[in-house]
Parts: structure tokens; C-alpha cells; sequence
């Protein structure tokens, strides 16, 4: 029996999707994160040039990936919203900013932690870094801006173009060890394979996976609120068993 997906794009029927699978992201994502940071940090040998100090890498790899990654897909959702005024979207859009800055910023911290042992600074004008600086910035710039303009519609048009723009800064994050003389080093994993232990790439992997189930969780839950927000005037919520329950049953 086929499902029709479609009528998952409004928030009326999104909303208890949303619910039902958080725990089959949630749940996975504590399991693996344990599992992986297990691994990397007491069971993965000791790097022959880097010793303890490389071990950050299994905090500062996957947050930098889903930075950028998290960025391109809210940048998607914003221009989906904008061009469709599909509500769903947008909202989408703006579920995902606070986790994208929040792995911007562990890339950030994470990276000084590396840099220190590694570079002798916390901090250096390296065109990665800088980059990822400046992505931190969207972010807070796209959370500002919508929590700036009451209008929920216009927030998203003017967010959304913000978002969009703003996506000319991942390529330049992930290519600028090419592109400029930097201190930052290139990719360890390639598609032509990598040189890692095997145990540094379980746990390397293992802690992405997790990474990726934590955005889809978190996400679910705080586009939940979005829409509980959003529609707080439509009686499709104000008949939710949750929300009579917090109104103390009041009809």
C-alpha cells in the first residue's frame, strides 16, 4: 500500500509524523554517541605525530560536516518557502538554524582545543576557520533576524534570502585548503580511502551517524514547537489532547 508523503507537507498532519519518530532518531543518536566517543577516545591508538591532542577530532570532524551541511539544507528549506510559500518549509528552515550554530560553535571551540598543541595559538586567521567564522555569523544572523520582524511571513522571506545568499559560504569553507596557502590541514577521509585506524574510523563514524540522528531529532521536536506557535490560533491545536491538558482542560 503506497503512502502518500505529500500530505505530510502540512503542518497539521506534520505535526504528529514529527512526534512518532523522534525516538527512532533520538534514541540511536545517544547509542552511537556513547559508542563512538568510546572508541575514540579509550579504545583508538594514540597518533604517531599528533599523540593524545588528535583525539578532538572525533568532536571537531563531525560537528564541521554537519555546520555546513545543516546549512545547506535550512538554506533549501528557506527557498522552498520562498518560492512555494509552502509554511512547512520555512518553518523547517528556521527548526534548524540553533543546531547548525550549535555545531558551528563546537567546530569553532573544538578546533581552538586542536590548534593550541598543534598550531601554538588557540586562534589563526586561516581561510577555513575564517570561513567557518563567518557561518557561525549567518547563523546568528539568520536566528536574529527572524526573532527581529513580528510578522511570521515576512520574517521568512527575509530570512530566506539571507539563508540563500549565505550558502556561497560553504564551498568556500570546504574548498579553501585547496584554494589558499593554509594552515589547516586537507581531508583525511577521501573517496580514493583513507589511512586511518580502523578503530578511528568507527569511531569517526559512529559519532557522525549519531550527529546526524541528533539534528533530525532535535529538529522534529523544535519544528513542533514552531508549529504549536504558529498556529496557536487554529482550532486543530487548541483541540491536541496536550494542549487542553496545559490549558487544564479548559474546551
Amino acid at each position: 500500500m503506497a503512502i502518500n508523503w505529500f500530505k505530510y507537507s502540512a503542518p497539521t498532519t506534520f505535526y504528529g509524523l514529527a512526534g512518532k519518530l523522534i525516538p527512532f532518531f533520538a534514541w540511536p543518536a545517544a547509542i552511537l554517541f556513547a559508542y563512538g566517543l568510546y572508541i575514540g577516545f579509550f579504545v583508538a591508538p594514540t597518533e604517531a605525530t599528533q599523540s593524545e591532542a588528535y583525539r578532538i577530532i572525533f568532536l571537531h570532524v563531525p560537528a564541521s560536516i554537519l555546520s555546513m551541511f545543516i546549512y545547506l539544507i535550512m538554506a533549501g528549506y528557506a527557498a522552498l518557502g520562498l518560492i512555494f510559500k509552502t509554511r512547512l518549509s520555512s518553518m523547517m528552515a528556521q527548526a534548524l538554524a540553533p543546531t547548525g550554530a550549535l555545531f558551528a560553535f563546537i567546530s569553532l571551540w573544538s578546533g581552538a582545543l586542536w590548534g593550541k598543541p598543534m598550531w601554538g595559538a588557540w586562534w589563526v586567521w586561516d581561510a577555513r576557520l575564517t570561513s567557518e567564522l563567518i557561518l557561525l555569523f549567518l547563523y546568528l544572523g539568520y536566528i536574529a533576524l527572524q526573532a527581529s520582524i513580528e510578522d511570521p511571513r515576512r520574517a521568512d522571506r527575509a530570512s530566506a534570502l539571507l539563508a540563500i545568499v549565505g550558502s556561497v559560504n560553504v564551498p568556500i569553507i570546504y574548498f579553501s585548503v585547496k584554494w589558499w596557502n593554509t594552515l589547516h590541514q586537507g581531508a583525511t577521509i577521501k573517496m580514493t580511502g583513507t589511512s586511518m585506524h580502523i578503530a578511528m574510523q568507527q569511531a569517526m563514524f559512529a559519532v557522525l551517524i549519531a550527529c546526524w540522528l541528533y539534528v533530525i531529532a532535535v529538529t522534529l521536536a523544535r519544528v513542533r514547537s514552531i508549529i504549536l506557535e504558529r498556529e496557536a490560533n487554529t482550532q486543530w491545536v487548541n483541540d491536541l489532547p496536550e494542549v487542553k491538558q496545559a490549558n487544564g482542560g479548559q474546551q
